[in-house]
C-alpha cells in the first residue's frame, strides 16, 4: 500500500515514515501543500496523511483542491489545532478522518487501516441512484431530477453512506464514525444538523427522503 505523507516537520516526517515502512507501507513524502497536490494528482496514493499547518498551501486547502478535482483518495488529517471548528473545516474540505497531535503510532496505524478498508469498499461502485437522485462517486457530483445538486463534501459523504444501503437504519453514532471518521465521543448533534441540510436540498417529486427512526437514527427511503 502506498502512503503519501505531507508533513513539513522533517523530524516527525522521518519518524512517521520509518514506522509506516516497518509496517510494510511504501511511503512518499511532501514538505508543502503544493507538492502534496502535485504528487497526489500525478500518482494517486492509496491513502494521504496530511498535516493541517503546511507551508504554501494548508492541509485544508490541499484536501479541497483534490476533492474538487475528483480525487477520492482517503485523507487522514494530522492537526495540532484543538478547536472543533478547525477540525470541522478540514472534514468539510474533504478529509475522511483526523488525528490530533501528539498521537500514538498505534492509533495512526489503526486509523490508516480503517481508511484503507473503507476506501477499498468504495471502489466497487462508481455511481448511486435513489429515485431521481444520481450520485457520481468518481467526480463527487450529484444530480436531482437531472439538475445539479450542490453539496458540501460532508453532505456528499453523508448522503452517499445512506444511499449505499437504502432502507437501512443507521445509528447516529454509526454515521459519525463512517462520515466524520472520528471516534464517537457522545456528541451526535452534528448528524442531526447535516440531515436537516440534506432534507432542504432533497425536495421535489421523486426525490428520496431521509426518515427519522425515533431513538435510533436515520434511513434513506426511495419515493
Amino acid at each position: 500500500m502506498r502512503v503519501l505523507l505531507a508533513e513539513d516537520d522533517e523530524r516527525l516526517s522521518r519518524v512517521i515514515r520509518r514506522v509506516l515502512e516497518q509496517e510494510g507501507f511504501t511511503v512518499e513524502t511532501a514538505a508543502n501543500g503544493a507538492s502534496a497536490v502535485s504528487l497526489a494528482t500525478a500518482s494517486p496514493p492509496d491513502v494521504l496523511v496530511l498535516d493541517v499547518m503546511l507551508p504554501v498551501m494548508t492541509g485544508t486547502q490541499v484536501a479541497r483542491v483534490l476533492r474538487e478535482g475528483g480525487s477520492r483518495v482517503p485523507i487522514l488529517m494530522l492537526t495540532a489545532l484543538a478547536e472543533v471548528h478547525d477540525r470541522v473545516a478540514g472534514l468539510d474540505a474533504g478529509a475522511d478522518d483526523y488525528l490530533p497531535k501528539p498521537f500514538a503510532f498505534e492509533e495512526l496505524l489503526a486509523r490508516l487501516r480503517a481508511l484503507l478498508r473503507r476506501g477499498g469498499a468504495s471502489t466497487e461502485q462508481t455511481s448511486l441512484r435513489a429515485g431521481v437522485l444520481e450520485m457520481d462517486l468518481l467526480r463527487h457530483t450529484a444530480r436531482l431530477d437531472g439538475a445539479p445538486l450542490e453539496l458540501t463534501p460532508t453532505e456528499f459523504r453523508l448522503l452517499e453512506t445512506l444511499a449505499r444501503q437504502p432502507g437501512r437504519v443507521f445509528t447516529r453514532a454509526g454515521l459519525v464514525e463512517q462520515v466524520w471518521g472520528y471516534t464517537f465521543d457522545g456528541n451526535v448533534s452534528i448528524v442531526e444538523t447535516y440531515v436537516s441540510y440534506l432534507r432542504v436540498k432533497l425536495r421535489g417529486p421523486g426525490a428520496p427522503r431521509i426518515r427519522t427512526v425515533r431513538g435510533v437514527g436515520y434511513a434513506l427511503e426511495h419515493p
